[in-house]
């Protein structure tokens, strides 16, 4: 168990700019690409997810202070504090199931493959956390190992699914061929986004609203430009958390920095894998009839959308307004808040990037997250306690938005019958 637990450490702690491009080489040559061009589209794809963590890396340090100035002027007080998604993730992995995580989604990707069950080459191994985290919380509450895995196992499958539902439309509105979308938190998402879609395509009025980057920059001008957009959001919540301080001017100038720069990213991205998707498209035309095959990436290459910067600043006042005034939350959002971008990454892709519907659904998928977050705070805590990490001074229990999705909730739940 230590030698498999510390192979996995050692894979995760490489982190994606450098396990993606080992990734993308092999699978190059597996495809039948000459070694120079497998090379050239590894280290390009490996430079796109460095220049994408700089600038992620800005939005997050950039919004973190803005939110924690909020929190701190809100004077809002919960028992269970958000210690976010690197804690939550670090403490999923830390557990018997978190050891043999990575074996077993990959070993049941592979399979899914083979027997045509998938499209999707999930290399997004960092993001397998997600699996780790439901597969801990129902050996927790089972105490049995076997459930705990097969908990995780089930997750990735449900991750592999609907990464291949989505993934044409992710492809086509992000420009990006031949990926998909596994992440635990953007599958998360999906069904409660086409559900709303659902409804809302009902409702006379609200079905009508069309808030697209086109019709917005038609209607406000400058104002619906990208760049002048992210400044003005980021100039708003500048002054709400700063007040008039030479804080909220930085703000500004920081979101529209990340408005402007991450599109320039993607077309990295997008060099990089254009050889590598064609290569597979030859490749199963010849060797499997002609089946479909996508690589499955993190979903923080979708985060730099107009609209999905734009929510998220938004949803940051919104998340902790709903967190004093739900029934029953005793979560503080706290760590995750500044990352809300990727609880709604995967809504403009599915609304044809409708801001209003980004806003909306936005909302309500934090409403979901806030409530499971309270669920999973005990069983959370207890894992922290058992495997040694201490809890925050002041708080009675820790949480993470983060692990806040349904599919782990649904798992735990239905295990729990079993006990």
């Amino acid at each position: 168990m230590e030698t498999i637990q510390a192979i996995g450490n050692f894979l995760t702690g490489l982190g994606s700019s450098v396990m993606l491009p080992i990734v993308i080489l092999v699978l190059g040559l597996i495809l039948g690409m000459k070694f120079q061009k497998a090379l050239t589209s590894a280290l390009t794809v490996g430079v796109g997810f460095v220049g994408l963590g700089l600038v992620i890396g800005l939005l997050i340090g950039a919004l973190d202070p803005a939110t924690k100035a909020l929190i701190a002027k809100t004077g809002v007080e919960l028992e269970a504090v958000d210690v976010g998604w690197g804690v939550a993730a670090a403490i999923a992995f830390g557990t018997s199931v978190g050891a043999l995580v990575i074996a077993v989604a990959f070993g049941v990707n592979l399979l899914m493959l083979v027997f045509g069950l998938t499209k999707t080459l999930n290399v997004d191994i960092w993001n397998f956390w997600h699996y780790a985290f439901s597969g801990s919380l129902v050996y927790l509450a089972t105490g049995s190992l076997v459930m705990g895995l097969a908990a995780a196992a089930i997750h990735s499958i449900y991750c592999l699914v609907i990464a291949d539902l989505v993934a044409k439309k992710v492809q086509e509105f992000f420009n990006l061929p031949g990926i998909s979308i596994p992440q635990g938190w953007a599958t998360t998402s999906v069904p409660v986004i086409l559900i709303l879609n659902w409804i809302v395509d009902k409702i006379p009025v609200l079905r009508d609203i069309h808030w697209e980057p086109d019709v917005i920059r038609k209607k406000f001008g400058i104002l619906g430009q990208p760049l002048i957009m992210g400044a003005f959001l980021g100039l708003v919540l500048g002054l709400i958390a700063y007040g008039f301080d030479k804080a909220a001017l930085t703000l500004a100038v920081q979101m529209g920095a990340v408005m402007l720069i991450v599109p320039r990213i993607i077309a990295i991205f997008m060099e990089g894998l254009t050889p590598l998707s064609e290569a597979g498209r030859q490749f199963m035309t010849k060797h499997f009839k002609g089946r479909e095959f996508y690589i499955g990436l993190d979903s923080a290459i979708l985060i730099g959308h107009p609209i999905t910067i734009a929510t998220a600043i938004l949803l940051i006042p919104i998340t902790l307004f709903l967190s004093f005034v739900l029934p029953g939350n005793r979560t503080l959002p706290f760590a995750d808040l500044a990352a809300t971008a990727f609880f709604v990454a995967m809504v403009p892709p599915l609304t044809k990037g409708n801001f209003f519907r980004s806003i909306l659904y936005g909302t309500i998928i934090m409403v979901m997250v806030l409530y499971i977050a309270n669920a999973f705070a005990p069983g959370l805590t207890q894992i922290a306690q058992d495997i040694g990490y201490e809890i925050p001074e002041g708080a009675t229990l820790i949480t993470g938005l983060s692990g806040g999705n349904w599919v782990a909730w649904v798992l735990n739940a239905l295990a729990s019958l079993f006990k």
